[in-house]
């Protein structure tokens, strides 16, 4: 520092043609002394309140982590509130929704059979004046395997009642004198079709076995 000061007085002195008076050796040194004690003042001032800020006595530190520790008190209540109002919300949707579906959950399989209902009251309206037998049974028969056909949309299926008797499946509500050795233990006859739903039995077949 105190080079390169005497190194721009001394090209102030020679470079300026109007004063030729020549600058002392001991009036620059004490110039630079005294730029040198201004400049470690200045940084002496700046150091002060780093220092003062880092030392905190015992009381001021624990004020300084009791107010952090309540801040972050506050943040997470604050986040419990907010998670305790959504997970309320969403249990009173659920509930709603749960008890709509209970309500309503047959209406789209009700809506399916609708047009079901509708071909039987037009059959019933053609039995009144109708006198061919033959064309009442096909009419019902349509009718019936549309109606069957809906069922069958809806995951509904009629248990086979022609295989194996199955105690899954079938319910022996008899037992009836089989006609052939290879008929026993088998189903002679279904009393009522058995129905299920999305593969779970809705209904047992009830069948006659043979024995």
């Amino acid at each position: 520092m105190v080079q390169s000061f005497w190194k721009k007085n001394k090209k102030k002195t020679y470079m300026d043609p109007k004063k030729k008076e020549t600058v002392k050796e001991e009036e620059l040194v004490d110039n630079t002394q005294q730029v040198d004690q201004e400049a470690e003042a200045s940084a002496a001032d700046q150091e002060a309140p780093s220092q003062e800020e880092e030392v905190l006595t015992p009381e001021q530190e624990l004020a300084k982590k009791l107010e952090e520790a309540n801040a972050k008190i506050e943040d997470q209540n604050d986040k419990y509130l907010r998670l305790s109002a959504e997970f309320d919300n969403y249990r009173k949707r659920t509930m709603k929704e749960k008890a709509e579906l209970i309500k309503n959950g047959g209406e789209k399989c009700i809506s399916s059979i609708l047009p079901v209902i509708d071909d039987f009251e037009r059959a019933l309206k053609t039995t009144e004046t109708a006198t061919d037998v033959a064309a009442i049974r096909e009419g019902l028969e349509l009718v019936y395997t549309k109606f069957m056909s809906v069922m069958g949309q809806n995951g509904v299926e009629a248990i086979d009642a022609s295989s194996e008797f199955n105690t899954d499946f079938h319910e022996a509500i008899t037992t009836f004198a089989a006609p052939s050795e290879d008929l026993k233990g088998k189903i002679i006859d279904c009393v009522q079709t058995g129905y299920t739903l999305n593969g779970k039995v809705i209904r047992h077949a009830k069948v006659v076995v043979g024995e």
